[in-house]
């Protein structure tokens, strides 16, 4: 070391090095999820003024760092301050050390800001038979399910009625809402933090050891096979990420069943832009020899070719297994909208059916006592939506009338209506469920949304700004609410928290807006005797529910503060599909 050297001064010279490495790869983003990102960066590491200790490992090819609270003199807190003295923590938030579980999971979520994503298999061909190829186990049945809409809620469907038969299932879902460890689950459990502990870092071992560039959804795909497969799941329902074809999950070669629930216009510079092309990306999953069942809202001659061309062993639509109807609508005026949950539960419904055999099969290979799907386990399985898919609850609020305190229900829904299509569905379905009932809506947007085009929507439907109550979270994907109010002005009038700006927060975005207002409605809503509505983007209802008093795993700040970095859309920052091959 050259007598002039420091050890602060190599430490700030690490640090401009991945920081240009930071900024290259978020340059996508823009200027305000660059800067949500860099102050997450910086706290990772400087709390209050002192530097923390930066472990270096050299991941999957990469030299990074590993950022972990400095030792207990300097403990960082999750506000990124630390103190010296009781005088100055007096004011901090409890300062504690990070645990191995947000160390592991906050690593995860920074992969692929220094492993650039590329679509195709040769990364989670690697991995997956580097972890044992766990999913190609004669003991393990598939059930892969792809669509523009739907798929996860047909998978969770049909885990939870296979679960109420008495197999060991393993789902895998995504994206999560307010704990990552939702998106790996058996028996309707997610994984305990312990497990993700230990067969993330197994994953990591066996990701450096390969020299395996693997991405954030590629080692969370190979971490629900791993878990699976140690657990000794029976059954796996899995989701595919984003397409099909070259989705992570598609290196599995012999499913149980293949699903496609929907084809429509998403993701068109990823996966093409008409429904054809969409379709035979996500036709990607049919396998040779395995049957495909599709659902009602797809191109089927589209489908019907590529289940023929990749010798699939049957192609199945609901109606060939459960007659023809039993579609529910909804009636508003002149017009029929259908239900989507009904839809999702009739393609459920078939894929039990078709898997009876394929698991009876199976049980009887392995000298295992049968197991059946009987159909009133069919019926109370597909009951179950997944959460903010309009989750319906009654929330106890505390009101005064005079000198009287008493508490009032308010009727609350979640959704995750993000798009025009979706929150026109929406809207539709809170006319047709109550009609007579007046609403208040609290919406957060992800940025890349028609931000005017879906706030006309609800403002149309409320017919008063002031029933509108705007929010933003701290993801980098979030729409800030300037930029809410500067895409349609006629927003001023709803409720808000004046953007407050400071030298990390460049363009005043409030973390704590989702709550505030959360809070703020529910007590109009009860006091004007309204239902409220809390929609948009997946990004608000971690905060959302927190607010409404639900207990569940959430993870902490130290986790949520880098959750979506390097993932610009739905799961990864992915390239042209044009060359890619599965």
């Amino acid at each position: 070391m050259p007598p002039s050297a420091s050890l602060p001064s190599l430490i700030l010279l690490c640090l401009s090095v991945q920081s240009l490495a930071f900024e290259s790869s978020m340059a996508s983003y823009g200027a305000r999820g660059t800067r949500i990102f860099r102050s997450a960066f910086v706290r990772s590491f400087v709390g209050g003024g002192r530097l923390t200790r930066a472990t270096p490992m050299n991941i999957k090819g990469n030299t990074q760092l590993l950022f972990e609270p400095a030792s207990s003199s300097t403990m960082r807190s999750c506000s990124g301050t630390s103190s010296n003295s009781p005088d100055e923590s007096s004011n901090s938030k409890v300062q504690r050390e990070w645990s191995n579980y947000e160390k592991l999971v906050r690593k995860l979520y920074m992969t692929n800001l220094f492993n650039p994503v590329k679509l195709g298999l040769e990364n989670m061909d690697k991995l997956h038979k580097a972890i044992g190829s766990p999913m190609d186990q004669q003991d393990i049945s598939i059930i892969h399910i792809a669509g523009s809409n739907g798929k996860g809620s047909v998978a969770l469907k049909t885990a939870n009625t296979l679960r109420l038969a008495g197999f060991q299932v393993g789902l895998f879902v995504s994206p999560h809402i307010s704990s990552f460890r939702e998106r790996i689950q058996i028996n309707g459990e997610p994984l305990s933090e312990a497990q993700v502990e230990k067969y993330l870092k197994e994953i990591y071992d066996i990701c450096e050891k390969g020299d395996i560039p693997a991405t954030f959804f590629e080692v969370t795909t190979a971490l629900a096979f791993r878990a699976f497969a140690q657990e000794g799941v029976e059954v796996v329902v899995l989701e595919t990420g984003l397409g099909g074809r070259l989705d992570a999950t598609n290196v599995i070669k012999h499913p149980a069943l293949s699903i496609i629930t929907s084809i429509g216009l998403e993701h068109t510079k990823i996966l093409g832009d008409t429904v054809e092309l969409i379709a035979l990306e996500k036709g990607g999953i049919i396998k040779e020899g395995c049957p495909v069942l599709v659902g009602n809202n797809v191109p089927f001659e589209t489908l019907r070719q590529c289940a023929e061309e990749k010798k699939a062993s049957q192609i199945y639509q609901c109606e060939d297994l459960l007659g023809e109807g039993g579609e529910q609508v909804m009636i508003e005026g002149k017009e029929t909208f259908e239900d989507y949950d009904a839809q999702n539960s009739r393609i459920s419904k078939a894929g039990l059916i078709l898997l009876q055999f394929h698991l009876a099969e199976r049980m009887a290979e392995s000298n295992k006592t049968p197991k059946f799907i009987m159909p009133e386990m069919i019926n109370e399985g597909v009951k179950i939506r997944p959460p903010c898919r309009f989750e319906e609850m009654d929330i106890k609020v505390d009101t005064t009338d005079g000198d009287t305190s008493k508490q009032k229900n308010v009727r609350v829904i979640l959704d995750v209506a993000h798009n025009p299509q979706a929150i026109d569905y929406l809207l539709a379905k809170l006319r047709a469920s109550y009609p007579t009932a007046n609403q208040r809506i609290v919406v957060g947007m992800s940025a890349d949304k028609d931000l005017k085009y879906c706030t006309n929507m609800l403002l149309e439907f409320v017919s008063d700004p002031s029933k509108l109550h705007l929010v933003e979270a701290s993801h980098p994907r979030a729409a800030s609410i300037s930029s809410m109010l500067e895409a349609n002005p006629k927003l001023s009038d709803s409720y808000y928290d004046v953007p407050q700006k400071d030298s990390l927060n460049e363009d005043g975005r409030d973390v704590s807006s989702v709550s505030t207002q959360v809070q703020k409605a529910l007590k109009l809503a009860a006091a004007e005797n309204e239902m409220l509505v809390i929609c948009g983007s997946v990004f608000i209802m971690a905060d959302a529910r927190e607010s409404l008093g639900i207990v569940e795993p959430r993870d902490s700040a130290v986790i949520s503060e880098v959750a979506g970095a390097g993932m610009r859309s739905s799961q990864e920052n992915f390239s042209d599909t044009k060359n890619a091959k599965a």
